[in-house]
């Protein structure tokens, strides 16, 4: 028989540090007006049980260690998704001095649904695209490969780390909206010669 983890995906919630807008939004479609469960959506408190892990608001030093623990806490395969625009990329607050930036800067994030808030339609749309990453995962897994291959987990980078006084290593993450992660150049902007690199230019001579 063809088993497919999409049947009945089960989704953990996590409130980062937002509003709690995007927070009451995805409550709200998991209520019956919008009804996620006709797509075998279960809300779970145990990461154990979970499939999908839905993050809302943005990173900080005090909750990016927890964001990780419940998600090395769920098993292969799973998904994640960052929910609304501040857990996208930080939002407003991206360039608060407490704030590191989206869920991604802490782990893989699969999918991105933006939204401030975001509407409730949006978060059963994200779930789904997500339950078509979790079954390629799955795919991937039986076959005996790395999940963590498959979807935004792809092209991760790594996130950031925290320094032993709790705060993040100086160089660490970004230093403000639009710059590059430590070590990875800036992509230029629309218009910009491209940048010579030493072997061009050694070439050139």
């Amino acid at each position: 028989m063809d088993h497919k983890m999409s049947r009945s995906p089960w989704v953990i919630h996590y409130d980062g540090s937002s509003c709690n807008g995007c927070d009451i939004e995805v409550l709200a479609s998991l209520t019956p007006l919008f009804d996620a469960e006709r797509f075998g959506v279960v809300n779970t408190g145990n990461p154990k049980h979970a499939d999908i892990f839905l993050v809302t608001g943005s990173v900080n030093a005090q909750n990016l260690p927890v964001v990780r623990q419940i998600y090395n806490q769920m098993l292969e395969p799973k998904c994640v998704v960052a929910c609304g625009i501040c857990a996208c990329s930080g939002g407003v607050f991206r360039d608060a001095y407490n704030v590191i930036g989206g869920v991604d800067r802490a782990i893989p994030v699969d999918v991105y649904a933006p939204g401030c808030a975001i509407r409730p339609e949006t978060v059963i749309d994200a779930i789904v695209e997500a339950c078509g990453i979790l079954d390629q995962k799955e795919t991937v897994l039986r076959a005996g490969g790395d999940p963590l291959t498959v979807g935004g987990a792809a092209t991760w980078d790594g996130g950031v780390e925290l320094g032993e006084d709790g705060f993040v290593a100086a160089g660490a993450g970004t230093d403000g909206a639009g710059d590059a992660p430590a070590g990875k150049p800036a992509a230029p902007a629309a218009g910009d010669a491209p940048v010579e690199t030493p072997a061009a230019a050694k070439e050139a001579e």
